[in-house]
């Protein structure tokens, strides 16, 4: 008797703890609409977990921020890709909100940040730190508007809290922040893997896709198959909410080997330094070539995520001959809607057969520098680079360096070294190095210039090469034209493009004086509000200068009448 009411009180205290941890009722939620989720908390993402939640602005820009509690400004950015236009709101109760995407900020805000822009003559801003006393805010009060800032694919507003002290990100559904949620996540791949040169699935020592069949209840049924020694498993899942059909990630992902839990993770928090290790979680290999992601329900050498808890061998199954396994690999969300898949696996005698190892002349020690050097084109490894040893494939022909697939995750960025001794003046001028594993869609890649040389950091392998942009940017008036009168126009907008290197930078003035405007990356617009400043006169000069990445530049002069 004693020892079930030990064991009630431990449960009971436990649940307890989970659910005061963070504080369900401090904040609201960050927009006065209907909360609907585009994106969930750890979702895998390429090369990252989502750092935060994305919600629903209702297909639209502008719609009203509010702080989500009382607090004081702490950060404010405006960038070209990542957040964008991005806001930091520091709470007395030890967290951060962040509001990233953003089309503007409040009034008060925007001003001062115009100031900073002006005052810099850049339309990106770095990150700016007010005092705390410059902007404090009120739970509930107006702060920005939504928007589309950033590496956004359609309007939403991203939204994070973060641990003021150490940084690390928590998912915002602890804080009450609750979609509608009745549905189950739904499981679509089971892959099975050999974890060592001797382990076998169906008599061969290849990573495997199970058949699955969906059953009546929801769950799903696995085809029995056969295995010998250290195996692993991992499946491809998403989730979805009531009110959208966006394919979102899970919560929770569990793995019970004969009624026993092996392994276990969640996405509960997590720090921006091991988001990285999303690629030792995938079956990164079978994402770059398939755009599909499988999550292993057992853990590598070198990740270091701390996501995981109770892993019994690192979540690795030990089949043994004439032995019969019952595998249940569950599936989570936040709400506790559960997808379980049920594994029979069929322990049989290791059959001998002779396998060649992959070798090359590029053999890769992760834990030491390494350089290598071909045709005018060199590749340098920092120490530990690669996760673990490997043979890698380099050539270079007709002038690309063809640098392995991109199926291999790195940790860090590897140096990449195109010699141009035999390259005229003009043209080292032009040259930049571009990724073209897509043959049909190079892609500019930032490129570093020496004298006899050009080199660029990269952190993905494929194929890379030298092109030359001899072409200026191409810049287009919109709603304006020389000599006219634009009356009551709000705004000038003008599209600019690239089609080789890039747009770099750009720089616009009005009778010589330097005039921000906001660059939409996606449609390649710039445009000026024209309340920005007050013009003196009706005749003004319009003048535009872009540069691309390699230094091409056009210039566009306008003369414009405004009454």
């Amino acid at each position: 008797m004693k020892y079930y009411f030990s064991l009630f009180f431990i449960v009971f205290t436990l649940i307890s703890f989970s659910q005061e941890k963070y504080p369900e009722n401090y904040f609201s939620p960050p927009m006065d609409i209907p909360i609907v989720y585009a994106g969930t908390f750890g979702e895998l993402r390429s090369n990252h977990f989502h750092s935060g939640v994305d919600l629903k602005t209702q297909g639209k820009e502008g719609i009203p921020i509010i702080a989500a509690a009382d607090g004081y400004v702490s950060r404010i950015k405006v960038g070209q890709y990542g957040f964008g236009k991005v806001l930091y709101v520091n709470h007395p109760n030890g967290y951060t909100t962040v509001y990233a995407h953003l089309q503007k900020f409040a009034p008060k805000i925007q001003e001062y940040v115009k100031s900073i822009q002006y005052k810099k003559e850049s339309y990106y801003t770095g990150n700016i730190f007010p005092k705390q006393d410059k902007f404090r805010v009120k739970k509930g009060e107006i702060i920005a508007y939504s928007g589309d800032t950033g590496s956004s694919s359609a309007p939403h507003l991203h939204y994070e809290i973060r641990d003021t002290k150490t940084e690390n990100i928590i998912n915002p559904m602890f804080f009450g922040l609750i979609p509608e949620d009745t549905k189950s996540p739904i499981i679509q791949r089971l892959m099975a893997f050999p974890l060592d040169r001797d382990a076998r699935i169906n008599n061969a020592n290849n990573k495997t896709i199970i058949p699955i069949t969906k059953l009546e209840n929801g769950d799903y049924a696995a085809e029995r198959f056969s295995a010998y020694g250290k195996i692993g498993l991992g499946i491809s899942v998403f989730d979805r909410q009531n009110a959208a059909m966006n394919k979102n990630g899970i919560y929770s992902l569990e793995m019970n080997v004969n009624g026993k839990r092996v392994y276990y993770h969640d996405v509960e928090t997590f720090s921006f330094a091991e988001s990285k290790y999303i690629n030792l979680l995938i079956d990164y290999e079978h994402y770059a070539n398939y755009k599909k992601r499988v999550q292993k329900t057992h853990r590598v050498p070198k990740n270091i995520l701390s996501l995981y808890e109770d892993l019994v061998d690192e979540g690795k199954i030990t089949v043994n001959p004439y032995q019969n396994y019952n595998v249940e690999i569950i599936a989570k969300d936040y709400k506790g809607n559960a997808s379980a898949i049920r594994i029979p696996i069929k322990g049989v005698p290791s059959t001998p057969m002779f396998s060649q190892k992959d070798t090359t002349s590029y053999k890769i020690t992760a834990s030491n520098f390494q350089k290598f050097e071909q045709d005018s084109v060199s590749i340098a490894f920092p120490k530990n680079t690669f996760y673990h040893d490997c043979f890698l494939d380099f050539n270079v022909e007709n002038g690309v360096a063809k640098i392995h697939e991109p199926t291999i995750p790195l940790d860090k960025k590897f140096t990449l070294t195109f010699y141009t001794d035999h390259l005229s003046p003009t043209e080292k001028q032009q040259v930049y190095i571009a990724n073209v594993t897509k043959p049909k869609y190079p892609r500019y890649v930032t490129t570093k210039k020496k004298s006899d040389k050009v080199y660029t950091n990269q952190k993905v392998l494929g194929n890379y090469t030298l092109l030359f942009d001899n072409k200026a940017p191409s810049v287009s008036l919109i709603n304006f034209s020389n000599g006219k009168t634009i009356g009551k126009h709000k705004y000038l907008k003008v599209k600019i493009k690239d089609k080789e290197s890039g747009i770099k930078d750009f720089r616009a003035t009005i009778d010589d004086e330097w005039v921000l405007m906001e660059y939409n990356h996606k449609k390649g617009i710039l445009t000026y509000d024209l309340s920005d400043k007050k013009l003196v006169g009706s005749k003004h000069i319009f003048k535009l200068v872009v540069s691309d990445n390699v230094g091409n530049t056009e210039t566009v002069s306008s003369t414009f009448y405004r009454k």
